[in-house]
């Protein structure tokens, strides 16, 4: 499949496994009875050996299980560089907030850095909900509106109509701030801890030649005159005891 892709298209295919599916295809061996999961994982592992030499598949895989994932996937040459990325910080949640209301007409009075500066610890979606919730509310209040304004059309029909309805809600501070009374973090630092302690741990278990140093041409001549098994050490006449 991944050869008739790059044949027909010459362009790089990417492969992404998202957190849901990496995870069922980890686990979709249990209660198989007929062993086809283990068939499409173990060939799926075969594929990923081999797309090193074809330098144009290349493999995504994200998670918030990494303790689950079965280390025959992160062996080398397959999903062997690993990220780990942690929650937003101020500055990526305001661009957060700016993303999720790019197309939504906000006021002015709404200061979308003091809501990222009290976000600590949100994630993508707990600030993609705050923002949704507050449009929902602005919603609600342009539709009591026109309730409210359809109902004096009715008690008044000679009423004259309003000059300057705007028909399009804008989303003010008031409806975040009564978002925000709502709002949840679905990570906890629990959570954040045992990711923290997983990543070290993963660069702990890699780490194991970060003292590794090229000797220098000092130390290079010194364990040379030193190594009984070198060249250097071993003298012709040395040949001659053990030989005769």
């Amino acid at each position: 499949m991944f050869e008739r892709y790059s044949t027909r298209h010459g362009n790089p295919l990417r492969v992404c496994f998202s957190s849901t599916s990496l995870i069922q295809l980890l686990l979709s061996s249990v209660g198989d009875a007929g062993g086809a999961a283990d068939r499409v994982l173990n060939q799926l592992l075969t594929e990923m050996d081999g797309m090193t030499a074809k330098k144009t598949v290349f493999i995504i895989g994200a998670t918030n299980r990494p303790d689950i994932i079965d280390p025959a996937l992160l062996r080398p040459g397959r999903l062997d560089q690993l990220i780990y990325i942690p929650l937003p910080d101020e500055a990526s949640r305001l661009q957060i907030f700016k993303a999720c209301l790019r197309k939504s007409p906000v006021a002015k009075e709404v200061d979308l850095a003091a809501l990222a500066r009290h976000t600590h610890g949100f994630s993508g979606a707990d600030i993609t909900e705050i923002c949704q919730r507050a449009c929902k509310y602005a919603i609600r209040e342009n539709i009591e509106k026109d309730i409210e304004r359809e109902r004096k059309k009715r008690e008044n029909p000679e009423a004259m109509e309003e000059d300057g309805v705007d028909d399009v809600p804008e989303i003010k501070a008031a409806h975040f701030e009564e978002s925000m009374k709502y709002a949840r973090r679905s990570v906890s630092d629990a959570d954040i801890r045992k990711y923290q302690l997983f990543a070290q741990t993963l660069q702990q278990s890699r780490g194991f030649g970060s003292e590794f140093r090229f000797p220098d041409q000092a130390n290079t001549e010194a364990a040379g005159a030193s190594d009984p098994f070198s060249s250097a050490a071993a003298g012709a006449g040395d040949d001659d005891d053990l030989y005769g």
